[in-house]
Parts: C-alpha cells; sequence; structure tokens
C-alpha cells in the first residue's frame, strides 16, 4: 500500500531511508566475514525498523476535515499538555485562551489551519531546544509563530506557534503574509518530537472543547467552539 509522504519533509525524507537502505544492503556485505549470521539478521531487522519508522515520521494522511466556522480545529497531531487562559499576552489585547499540544516522535507532524485564515505575519525566534513536554520549553525554545485573522466571522486574531523540542531541530513553514488558508490547510511541519501550540482571544460564546492528556489530531479534532 503506497504510504503518502510530505513535501515539506525534503530533503531528509530522501535522505534518511536512502542512507538507511544503503547500510541493508551494505551491511551483509561487509559484515559477512566477522559477523555471525544472527548478528546480521538482527542488524538487518533493527535497521529495516528504523527505515520503516523513517518513512512514516513524513507521512501525510488525507483528512477529510469539517469547514464549520463555529469550530477551531487542532493544528497538530499529539497530546494536549495545557489548556490556559492567560490574563494578557503581548501579542493580544485582554485574556487569551492557550492550548498547548506535544508531538512525539510517533506522531504525523503536519500542521494543519485551524479554521478559515488569512496569514498576517509569521516572527522566527531562535532559541534552546529544551524538551517540548517542559513546560519551559515555550518561552525559550527555537518557535516559529504564524499570526492569522479568520475569513469569516467572528473576525478574530489568532496564532499558531511551531516549537521545536529536544529532537526537533527543524521547523517548516513556507508562508507567506496576505496568503489565505481554508480550515484544514497544511501550513508547515516541525521535524522530529515537537510542540504546537493555539492562542485564541477569548471571548463571550467561545469554549474550550479539550482538556489535559486528551490526544488530538490535525484538522479533525475540535479543540475550541464558538456558540
Amino acid at each position: 500500500m503506497k504510504i503518502p509522504l510530505t513535501r515539506l519533509g525534503l530533503p531528509q525524507v530522501a535522505i534518511y531511508p536512502g542512507l538507511l537502505a544503503v547500510a541493508m544492503i551494505a551491511g551483509p556485505i561487509v559484515g559477512k566475514a566477522s559477523m555471525p549470521a544472527w548478528c546480521l539478521i538482527l542488524m538487518e531487522v533493527l535497521i529495516g525498523l528504523v527505515l520503516i519508522w523513517a518513512l512514516s515520521f513524513f507521512r501525510d494522511p488525507h483528512r477529510a476535515c469539517p469547514q464549520d466556522s463555529a469550530l477551531l480545529l487542532s493544528p497538530a497531531d499529539g497530546k494536549v499538555t495545557d489548556t490556559d487562559v492567560l490574563e494578557d499576552h503581548p501579542d493580544f489585547d485582554g485574556k487569551v485562551l492557550r492550548i498547548g499540544i506535544f508531538l512525539s516522535i510517533f506522531n504525523v507532524h503536519l500542521n494543519r489551519m485551524p479554521c478559515g485564515a488569512r496569514v498576517e505575519k509569521i516572527l522566527y525566534k531562535p532559541g534552546a531546544f529544551k524538551n517540548a513536554l517542559n513546560p519551559e520549553s515555550s518561552r525559550v525554545n527555537e518557535s516559529n509563530a504564524v499570526f492569522f485573522t479568520r475569513t469569516q466571522a467572528p473576525e478574530a486574531r489568532l496564532m499558531v506557534r511551531q516549537i521545536s523540542g529536544a529532537i526537533a531541530r527543524h521547523i517548516v513553514c513556507p508562508v507567506q503574509a496576505g496568503q489565505v488558508f481554508s480550515q484544514g490547510d497544511k501550513f508547515g511541519m516541525i521535524k522530529f518530537g515537537s510542540r504546537t501550540e493555539l492562542f485564541v482571544p477569548v471571548q463571550d460564546g467561545l469554549a474550550c472543547c479539550v482538556k489535559v492528556g486528551d490526544g488530538v489530531k490535525a484538522g479533525l479534532t475540535i479543540v475550541a467552539r464558538y456558540q
């Protein structure tokens, strides 16, 4: 069965599996004279498992994303680690709901738009590479913030922030100010374990639909709703 792979994973999606395939071929040739058969077999199995993981990490599964302006969909696959209402934030006026999502190395790492939106600006910030499960990572790690306004009522200003982790060292976000996205459209990815945060201004009728520990899928799971 064909595994759809994302182009946002280039060049790693081609280089890493290619190197592993070479290792699988070269291993028996190089080690035949010096390694017992069971050791060669074990090595081939381990390399094969890593090859399968390397390919699956960059998978891009088809998703039929809901199109409903009252819903905010998860911007990432993973597990919810935070559902905080911040009293203030430098990029927003008033209270803001922050939903933090941790992405393990086994999750799909593509980011999707939580709603129909027009990109305002992208703000990249260099930083550290702490474990993305650590709450401090939100403050000190390398990050890329995408600010956008909803294209349907209520026309609020939202933000999705991509945050690198201890393993993730490369944020991909090939978007530009002025681009318009539909709900659930892919806009970037973070290569290897990481964190994604959604910031939504608090207003009457806004309800958070997830709690800490919930598993979510980008473009499918409803994380908040306007009533």
